[in-house]
């Protein structure tokens, strides 16, 4: 199976905000403390140096869906958001990003010297880890703009509706280790600063919806006012 992969530091030019930063913490840039705000701001430059950012992603032919399986030549997806996700797909992309380790052994490492820090840092890392799908995500909409057709919505395993254990299939998909990434027993991916993610492509699909729209936390959940997706 053809798969892309993408590691050029130049694929990937972008820079971190403090605002950036805030939400990778889960935090409202405009109710941040000046304590928030300036540790956030110190932390950027490290970050910055720090990511590693790779993405590999494929294209899968969609056989059958099959009320909540989504059945393709080297396997299938099962769950109520993969069938809302494919519906009226041709194909999936299937897509695995990070940000390697090195981020997340500096936090460890600055946990035990100055937790305010730390905590920052690790919300650049997320924030760095959501800038790099969402370039994987652009250049897979070019891809499939230059071929006439359209992509839908975005979905995750582990996401309500699509089972952790899905991780698998992903896996068999892709080789991750290539870009460094691999699956514990328990389905969780190392690095930590790592994603997978599914978009399906065909004729008139539409992307205006996200799992958000879906999930049953959705009328209390903070998050969904913005559609935050790493």
């Amino acid at each position: 199976m053809l798969h892309m992969i993408v590691k050029n530091s130049e694929d990937f030019d972008f820079r971190l905000t403090v605002t950036d930063v805030l939400k990778g913490q889960g935090i409202d840039p405009e109710r941040a403390s000046s304590r928030l705000y300036e540790a956030a701001q110190a932390v950027i430059g490290e970050a910055e140096a720090l990511v590693e950012p790779a993405a590999i992603y494929t294209v899968v032919d969609v056989i059958e869906l099959d009320h909540q399986t989504v059945r393709f030549e080297a396997g299938q997806f099962v769950g109520s958001l993969v069938q809302k996700t494919v519906a009226g797909a041709d194909q999936l992309y299937v897509a695995i990003c990070t940000i390697g380790e090195t981020l997340d052994n500096r936090v460890d490492q600055l946990m035990r010297e100055n937790p305010v820090s730390a905590i920052a840092l690790d919300g650049a890392g997320i924030a760095a880890l959501r800038k790099v799908s969402q370039i994987i995500e652009a250049l897979i909409s070019r891809e499939t703009g230059e071929l006439g057709l359209s992509l839908g919505m975005r979905a995750q395993p582990g996401q309500e509706g699509w089972p952790i254990e899905q991780q698998r299939e992903v896996f068999k998909l892709l080789p991750a280790r290539e870009i460094g990434v691999r699956l514990t027993e328990s389905c969780l991916m190392i690095p930590r600063k790592s994603v997978s993610f599914v978009i399906p492509r065909g004729d008139n699909l539409s992307n205006a919806a996200v799992p958000c729209d879906f999930c049953s936390k959705r009328s209390r959940c903070e998050w969904r006012k913005e559609k935050q997706i790493v």
